[in-house]
């Protein structure tokens, strides 16, 4: 029999919140996270506004001294694992043979870019010798899941992948394969991103991919609305604990819902453009690993993102996988109060749809004024739901055509 998996804690950072449930409940309230941008001059820029992060303590989550050796990305990561694991009941590191069942699967799109930036200036200004011995360890990807392993005691399979919005999704699809072919059985994954730099909004600016709603950063990320301008760049991170069920279930661990499917492809269409194509093919992929019907999906937490390519091709790949059914299910966007958190997104976005599916409350998609013929589904505008929803799916998609679906289900016995 195929092994079974479920989630047994969660723990988030975003721009509405610090802490899970923090977060639901600023979620659920429709609050938003789009401000000015504080964390550096953004006053040449196109855009001057983003989803921060605000009044993180890292040393609360990390020892003081070690925070200071990590870039922000993996501060956030290191915070949302430490939520994660005390949610499911771990409070020790892992410890013998149990030790080498623990994997840590976690990503970033981009990284130590803030890091980078700051050693860049270094090297100008005082030249090479000035480096930070730590610079190289602070940047690079693969140090977030090597910090939580270290953290946790966790010996099994440790890595990185990088698939740009589509890495935190890509992270939790991979570590429930690792726990269902029985290389592990307890999974700490998800994805964190902390790019709101200089270079990370004038890089998305040069390519006209952001809004510039300047003067009114509370309704620039309206996914889905006929008014959108393009997307709101978030930064923070989503973690998942997930277990073969037979193991949580001897520790006595709550279970929150189970992960039943996961499927991930590639358009082989465009680097950045979305196909017609890749998406649907996904989610069909993504229902069929779960043995899921359609009509059985109640809620998709939707990629997203707020622009006019995006929405519009999502909207058509859902209608394409759903048929008559796309019409009676619901579809959000909390990139809409979050910002697109690039590769956090997929792992925030996880959290939010287990929470969905075990709270029975559907997030919004807040600013959503005007419609659009293109995006023609309900889309919870404005105000949360209350609904029980059995199973729901959640969207991810990456710059390079990368395309993942994580299948999720009301847990029975």
């Amino acid at each position: 029999m195929q092994r079974r998996v479920v989630v047994t804690g969660m723990g988030l950072v975003t721009a509405v919140g610090t802490g899970t449930e923090q977060t639901w409940q600023n979620l659920i309230a429709g609050k938003n996270g789009i401000g000015r941008i504080t964390l550096f001059d953004a006053s040449d820029f196109v855009t001057q506004i983003a989803g921060e992060v605000k009044d993180f303590q890292p040393e609360l989550y990390i020892d003081k001294k070690e925070a200071r050796r990590m870039d922000r990305f993996v501060q956030f990561g290191m915070a949302a694992s430490k939520m994660a694991m005390e949610m499911a009941g771990f409070d020790k590191p892992f410890e013998g043979e149990e030790a080498e069942r623990v994997a840590t699967i976690l990503g970033s799109g981009i990284g130590g870019l803030g890091t980078l930036e700051e050693e860049h200036k270094t090297l100008l200004a005082k030249g090479p010798k000035r480096l930070s011995p730590f610079f190289i360890p602070m940047m690079i990807v693969n140090l977030l899941p090597g910090h939580v392993s270290i953290r946790w005691g966790a010996r099994g399979p440790s890595w990185s992948p990088v698939s740009a919005c589509a890495t935190g999704a890509h992270a939790i699809g991979e570590a429930f394969k690792t726990i269902q072919r029985g290389d592990a059985d307890v999974a700490i994954c998800g994805g964190a991103e902390a790019a709101i730099t200089p270079l990370g909004i004038g890089g998305f600016n040069a390519m006209r991919a952001m809004s510039t709603r300047n003067d009114s950063p509370e309704t620039a990320s309206r996914p889905f609305d006929k008014d959108r301008d393009g997307f709101v760049q978030g930064e923070g991170a989503g973690v998942l604990v997930i277990e073969e069920l037979e193991h949580a279930r001897k520790r006595g661990a709550n279970i929150i819902c189970e992960l039943a499917g996961y499927a991930t492809n590639a358009d082989a269409h465009h680097i950045t453009a979305p196909s017609p194509d890749g998406a649907p093919r996904c989610m069909e992929l993504a229902l069929r690993d779960a043995k899921l019907r359609p009509e059985e999906v109640g809620y998709i937490n939707a990629h997203g993102t707020s622009t006019e390519l995006n929405d519009a091709n999502e909207t058509a790949a859902i209608k394409k996988v759903f048929g008559d059914h796309a019409y009676k299910l619901a579809v959000s966007s909390t990139k809409s109060m979050t910002g697109h958190t690039l590769g956090a997104a997929g792992g925030i976005e996880a959290v939010i749809t287990a929470l969905a599916i075990s709270r029975g409350v559907l997030p919004p998609t807040i600013n959503y004024t005007t419609p659009d013929p293109a995006c023609d589904l309900d889309y919870v505008p404005n105000e949360a739901r209350e609904v029980r929803v059995d199973a729901a799916i959640s969207n991810s998609f990456g710059f390079g055509g990368t395309n993942v679906v994580l299948a999720m289900r009301r847990f029975q016995g």
